[in-house]
């Protein structure tokens, strides 16, 4: 008898049964894809991005789909992190498998404060911190842009909880190793590469923005290229596991992010296409390591082959 696979991956501490993830913000609050698969058997589940207040978000339309992509403009609405506790985690009782939520704020302050709220909430595995949020402290400009106001969030998150810390990191910066390397000095013991991208899309007939934002965030297999090389940059520049994000649509997706060095993957976008393809990525993964007689897939992680030649470690040039 051929003995499974074992997929289970460490991510800071939080032991899980296989690397796939679904990404906040397309899973919902944990149970809506409950009618077409048993989320038991996803690695983590990440609710949908919390706030301590109840927020509306943008006005519609707030979604806009583009040429292999999908551009968004949600404005992380959200019921709150109270309501979330109390209405809607209980529901996840019976889901055997990891709840992390992901917040956001607009300051220190409130990020601290979402931490401490969470900490005594059993249910909750983990935090995944979204600082792609604008800082009304300094002008709108989000956490996510400068080192320091990323190290002080996630400094102030890491004191006010004992479960594990991942921070999602924006790909709206010039090098974003840097911010990568200010969050793990900070305390950070996982790191989301990457949030989505700034982009925007325009009615040639009336010749005015699709999105009453104006602007959103593109997400969807159009990024994947680019979010593999940022996964492969920050897998080089820190210590800590990475999780791959950024257009994964099937196995080999996430395959791809896994050798580059991800310790796990999430599913975003995709879900919106097929809500299913987390749990084929699953058991794709699983099929396919026990066609190339890989026992565990921890020995794939990093596995990248650069003809004899190794990636310096600012992972930008190779050695000459």
């Amino acid at each position: 008898m051929v003995s499974q696979p074992d997929l289970s991956v460490n991510i800071g501490g939080l032991k899980i049964k296989n690397p796939v993830i679904t990404a906040s913000g397309t899973f919902g609050y944990g149970n809506e894809l409950i009618p077409f698969y048993d989320p038991s058997l996803l690695g983590v589940i990440i609710v949908k991005g919390l706030s301590i207040q109840p927020m509306p978000g943008n006005p519609p339309p707030r979604i806009i789909e583009t040429p292999c992509g999908l551009l968004n403009a949600i404005g992380l609405a959200n019921i709150g992190i109270e309501t979330f506790i109390e209405e809607k985690l209980p529901s996840l009782v019976k889901i055997k498998t990891p709840i992390i939520t992901n917040i956001y704020g607009h300051s220190i302050k409130e990020y601290a404060e979402m931490a401490k709220r969470i900490e005594s909430v059993d249910r909750i595995a983990a935090i995944e911190i979204n600082i792609s949020c604008p800082n009304v402290e300094k002008g709108g400009m989000a956490f996510g842009t400068d080192p320091d106001a990323a190290a002080r969030v996630t400094d102030q998150v890491v004191k006010n909880t004992t479960k594990p810390v991942i921070v999602k990191l924006t790909p709206n910066v010039t090098d974003v190793s840097i911010i990568a390397k200010a969050v793990e000095s900070a305390g950070a013991q996982a790191i989301s590469v990457t949030n989505t991208f700034l982009g925007m899309a325009v009615d040639v007939a009336t010749r005015q923005p699709k999105l009453t934002n104006i602007i959103g965030g593109l997400s969807g297999p159009a990024i994947k290229p680019m979010a593999l090389y940022l996964v492969h940059k920050v897998v080089t520049n820190v210590k800590i596991p990475v999780i791959g994000v950024g257009g994964i649509m099937d196995y080999q997706d996430a395959l791809e992010f896994i050798i580059v060095g991800a310790s796990a993957i999430q599913v975003g976008t995709a879900n919106f296409i097929n809500p299913k393809t987390a749990i084929d990525i699953v058991r794709d993964l699983t099929d396919y390591c026990l066609k190339e007689k890989v026992s565990n897939i921890n020995q794939i992680i990093g596995s990248l082959k650069t003809n004899g030649e190794n990636y310096e470690k600012s992972g930008d040039k190779k050695n000459k």
